[in-house]
Order: C-alpha cells, then sequence, then structure tokens
C-alpha cells in the first residue's frame, strides 16, 4: 500500500485559549498543499521502518518517529500484531510548521487499515489520532478544515476558489513548545468566516484581516523568516503572505497554481519550495486501495 502525507498548511491562525492542562485553545483554517511525504507499506513479519528521502536524516534513527507509533497504536486497539514494512520517502522539511510528522502518521494510519483489512469505522480513528498528535485528525480527514480546541474539533471550511499556494522553507527547524512559550499572554477572538470565497483575491482580503498568533513569537526565535515572508509578499503575483503553524514554513496565496509555480522559481535561496495548486477537494478515497 502507498500513502502520500500532505503538507498542511494554517491559512490563519488564532490562539483563543488555554486548558487547566496547559494545551492552547485554537481557531484555524487547515489546507493541504500537493507537496507530500510518501508511505510506503507491504506484509511483514514484525514492524520496521526505514525512512529515506531528502530530510531522512533530520530524523535520526527514527526510532521515535510517529510513523512507528500510528502502527503500534493502531494493530493495539486491533488486536494484532503490528506486522508490516515501513518506507517513509521524507520530502517535507522537519518542525517546519506543515505538520509533516502528523502527516506521515495519519497517512500510516489509512495506509494500514487497508494493509490490515481494518474498517475505518472499526476503531475509533479520530480517538487514536488524538493521541498521537493534535494535528493528526485533520491530517487523517485530508481535506480543508475548520480547526478548533487543540486541533481534534473539525468543522467543514468555507467553499474554497482555486487557487495557487508558494511553499518556502529557511532551513531552521523550530521547537512548537518554545515558539507558545514566547507567545504574546493575550487571546485571540475567533474568526468569522463567509460560506464560500468567490475568487483568490477575496479570500486574501478575509485573510488578511486574520493572522497567525505564532509568528512574532516564531521570527523573535527564526530571524530568517521575516525576510522571506518579505520576499514572499513581493513576488509578482502574491495575494497574501503568511508563516503557517508554529513554522518556519511561509506560504503565499496565487490567483493560480501556474503563477505559484512560476513564484516558486524567483524566491531566492532558501532551503526546500514548492508551488502548485491548493485544493479544495478530498485528498483521500477510503474505498480504494492505492498498491
Amino acid at each position: 500500500m502507498t500513502e502520500r502525507a500532505p503538507a498542511k498548511v494554517n491559512l490563519f491562525l488564532h490562539v483563543v485559549g488555554r486548558r487547566a492542562d496547559g494545551y492552547h485553545l485554537l481557531d484555524s483554517l487547515a489546507v493541504f498543499a500537493g507537496a507530500a511525504d510518501v508511505i510506503d507499506a507491504r506484509p511483514a513479519r514484525g514492524l520496521s521502518l526505514e525512512v529515506r528521502g531528502p530530510f531522512a536524516v533530520a530524523l535520526g534513527d527514527g526510532t521515535d518517529n510517529l510513523v512507528l507509533r500510528a502502527a503500534r497504536a493502531l494493530a493495539d486497539v486491533a488486536g494484532r500484531s503490528a506486522d508490516a514494512a515501513l518506507v517513509l520517502h521524507k520530502a517535507l522539511p522537519v518542525a517546519s510548521g506543515i505538520g509533516g510528522g502528523s502527516a506521515d502518521a495519519a497517512a500510516t494510519l489509512r495506509g494500514l487499515c487497508r494493509l490490515w483489512d481494518i474498517a475505518p469505522g472499526s476503531v475509533d480513528l479520530p480517538g487514536l489520532a488524538l493521541g498521537i498528535g493534535a494535528d493528526v485528525p485533520v491530517c487523517l480527514v485530508g481535506r480543508p478544515a475548520r480547526m478548533g480546541g487543540i486541533g481534534e474539533r473539525l468543522s467543514a471550511a468555507p467553499a474554497l476558489p482555486s487557487c495557487g499556494l508558494l511553499l518556502a522553507n529557511p532551513g531552521v527547524a523550530l521547537a512548537t513548545a518554545e515558539v507558545f512559550r514566547r507567545r504574546d499572554p493575550a487571546f485571540s477572538a475567533p474568526a468569522e468566516l463567509p460560506d464560500a470565497w468567490p475568487d483568490a483575491a477575496a479570500m486574501a482580503r478575509d485573510l488578511a484581516r486574520l493572522r497567525n498568533d505564532l509568528q512574532a513569537p516564531a521570527r523573535a526565535v527564526a530571524p530568517e523568516i521575516a525576510p522571506l515572508l518579505e520576499r514572499i509578499a513581493l513576488l509578482p503575483g502574491c495575494l497574501l503572505a503568511r508563516m503557517s503553524g508554529s513554522g518556519g514554513t511561509c506560504f503565499g496565496l496565487f490567483a493560480s497554481a501556474e503563477a505559484a509555480e512560476a513564484a516558486a522559481g524567483s524566491v531566492g535561496q532558501v532551503a526546500w519550495c514548492w508551488g502548485g495548486a491548493l485544493s479544495p477537494a478530498a485528498a483521500f478515497d477510503w474505498g480504494v486501495a492505492k498498491r
């Protein structure tokens, strides 16, 4: 089985409160890009993970990888042995604010449900996903969604227009806990969003009135983020430039995938860059196994 693990992008992110246990409450609009890691899974005796790709080294030996945690958790709730040979093709930068590890875990859950013939409705996959990480539930669904709570409360996103997305990372890995520690202690109000946007320009205008509450503290941790955002904002056709998640990947919104692809060649020196379409469609078909 092969499963894609697309990059998750937070078009805005408001920190709206904090629970008694210390977890922050969020309001965010998450979308997915064509840039993705890939998980391959095949039958085997026992559980193993091999990590390949341009960002494999950043994950170390992979012994505490979220892929393995997801596989063991699924096997445990399904009451079976965790028998699979897994290969993670790591194409997304690590600790970069685009949910790479969470997307990998979600893709592992989807792929192993197929490999092990586990019907998605027979186990509590959303609950299992949340136990692995706050971003895993939205990555499990793989479609644009409004995120609430600590990330587990998902509701329908506004209907998104066809548009392009540019992603660029300056080559710094940010620790989410450190970024949250440095944030302004004040909380933001939840956003008010329409049911739909007629075009990319209208969406960018509405999003410009919102923000990513983690952008300022991330810039304090990694000063490389500020000039990258400035470069993206000045690219021809860029409608909005902002950081995703806890950083440091930054994005630009464009009217078309072609414009985003062209802009990707003009960003300048960065550690990683991608340009293409932001698709409003669901990314995954649970009824079809890919072989």
